[in-house]
Parts: C-alpha cells; structure tokens; sequence
C-alpha cells in the first residue's frame, strides 16, 4: 500500500502537466527606448543555433500577446475577440502559450522546427511562434497577428535578437506538427533566435 501511494504521489509530480514549461516572471520594465527599437526593427534571416533563455522567451511572449490590464493583452484584436493562439516550436517540442498561466503547454513532443516552413534556416533557428486563429471567433485574424507580430519585432531588437515573419510554410505539415483542429489556421509563423 505505501509502495501504491509513492507511485501515486511520483505520478502526480511527473505527470503529464511536467512536460509543460512553466516560465518565469516576465519582466516588463526597461528595455530599449521605442525610437531606438524602431530605427533597429528589422527581418533577418540569419540565426544563430544557440538557444533562448526561458527568461527572454517569457518576456518576449508577454510582449506579443500577454496581458498587461484585466483581461486585456498586450495587443489589439478586432472587436476584442482574442481568435489569436501562440503556439512556439522549440527543441523539445511544440507548445502553446497560455498567457494567463504563463507557461508553454505541450502539445506534441519532438523537434518539429523544419516542419514550421521552408526555409533553411528554420529548422536551425531556436524558435519558432505560430500564430493560429480560432475560425469559431471571427474577428481579423490577419490583421490581429501582425499587431503581435510587431510587438515581437520591437522586442526583438531591444533584445538585439533576429527575427523574421513568414508565409512560406506547409499549412497541412504545421497543423499536423501543432495537432490542431479543423477550426484552427495557421496564418504566419515567426522565426526568432539570437544573431548570427
């Protein structure tokens, strides 16, 4: 009986909730003066393949589409609807972020990074975010996942990191990859890592 509550006790501490990664507290004070990080915005399509600290990969996620009031993020969408879900392809796997937890829960274990387009470079870069509308929201999907996406490319260059946004992908290999439903599109997905 003890030997059953041991196992029970392991299992509720390695279940499946411990492959999820939880982050760390973004910071969300100081960086890069607006001016400066717009005069340094830019796409780049040179990463290096060293990876991202769970620290950065927090605030970043913040940055893009976190919440910084009430129910409210730290983007616009259309007619508040929120049709927006991160998903972030990284090594280990493919995650979606849960803003209000702020973690990464796993959606599918293994390194999918080339299923998130076609490009060299992708499977190499550290990270990859795709940006994944709710059909059954409505709202603006494309315009909804360009505000994040910008929020993303800001960040990134006060962090001084590269990041491109891409179309050139295989819906049916990503939807596959992030196990998502028939309500679900892929609109753009985001490459980012430190430089080159």
């Amino acid at each position: 009986m003890k030997q059953f509550f041991l196992l029970l006790g392991l299992f509720l501490v390695t279940g499946i909730s411990a492959q999820d990664i939880v982050l760390p507290k973004p910071v969300t004070t100081g960086g890069m003066p607006l001016m400066e990080a717009l005069s340094k915005r830019s796409s780049s399509r040179e990463f290096s393949s060293a990876g991202i600290d769970n620290q950065i990969l927090s605030n970043m996620l913040w940055a893009a589409f976190g919440y910084n009031r009430e129910g409210m993020r730290t983007a616009p969408s259309a007619n508040n609807k929120q049709e927006m879900d991160l998903y972030v392809v990284i090594e280990s796997g493919a995650y979606r972020y849960d803003a209000t937890a702020n973690k990464l829960v796993l959606v599918n274990k293994g390194d999918f990074r080339k299923k998130m387009g076609k490009q060299d470079f992708v499977g190499e870069a550290p990270v990859n975010i795709a940006y994944v509308a709710d059909k059954t929201k409505g709202g603006a999907p494309e315009t909804d996942c360009g505000f994040i996406a910008q929020n993303v490319y800001l960040f990134c260059a006060s962090e001084n990191l590269a990041t491109v946004v891409r179309g050139y992908f295989d819906a049916m290999e990503v939807s596959e990859a992030l196990k998502l439903n028939e309500n679900q599109k892929t609109i753009v997905v985001q490459t980012v890592g430190k430089r080159k």
